[in-house]
């Protein structure tokens, strides 16, 4: 997994919790240093622990950190890709271009790099589908990303976001629909 989202998960923490917490979650999760590169890869096993390990001092499920961390993501993801994104956009229109915009241009600038797959079909004007595939499991990121990209546009009080399987598994659906 691509440090700038370590980096960002230790922001999460630290703003969320505090700094003590980010290095408790370190130890615990056997990692030697919690200083991640923006510009290296890292196993995805350390997210995994680091998740976990958060789950069992909150108390959350690692599902609902991975959707609340999702959600936090948004507006620097949104500021690092910006020069990808059309700014006549709302959400369902970024959620139908990520795959082939955003997702493309990381895959081709940073090969080492796996974003998930998602296929997204426009179910009529309002309403869309995302299946989103990963051998990563961390569907419950794509939701809160979602939910994320509607505060974004100012749309979460339109916007209803509703997983219609197991948001842990390598195939997640993931249902959008505009009020």
């Amino acid at each position: 997994m691509h440090g700038t989202i370590f980096t960002l998960l230790k922001r999460y923490v630290q703003t969320q919790y505090d700094h003590s917490t980010w290095l408790k979650l370190v130890q615990l999760a056997g990692l030697e240093s919690g200083d991640f590169s923006h510009k290296d890869v890292y196993p995805d096993e350390h997210m995994y622990a680091l998740v976990g390990q958060a789950a069992e001092l909150t108390g959350l499920s690692a599902g609902e950190l991975h959707e609340k961390f999702g959600e936090y993501l948004v507006p620097d993801l949104m500021y690092m890709y910006q020069k990808y994104v059309n700014p006549d956009w709302r959400t369902l229109e970024m959620l139908e271009n990520t795959e082939h915009s955003l997702h493309y241009q990381v895959r081709r600038e940073h090969p080492e790099n796996s974003p998930p797959v998602l296929k997204v079909e426009r179910l009529n004007e309002n309403e869309l589908l995302i299946n989103y595939v990963s051998p990563r499991r961390m569907g419950g990121l794509a939701v809160g990303i979602v939910r994320g990209l509607a505060v974004y546009y100012d749309e979460a009080d339109h916007i209803d976001v509703l997983p219609t399987t197991s948001e842990d598994g390598e195939r997640v659906q993931i249902h959008v629909r505009r009020k």
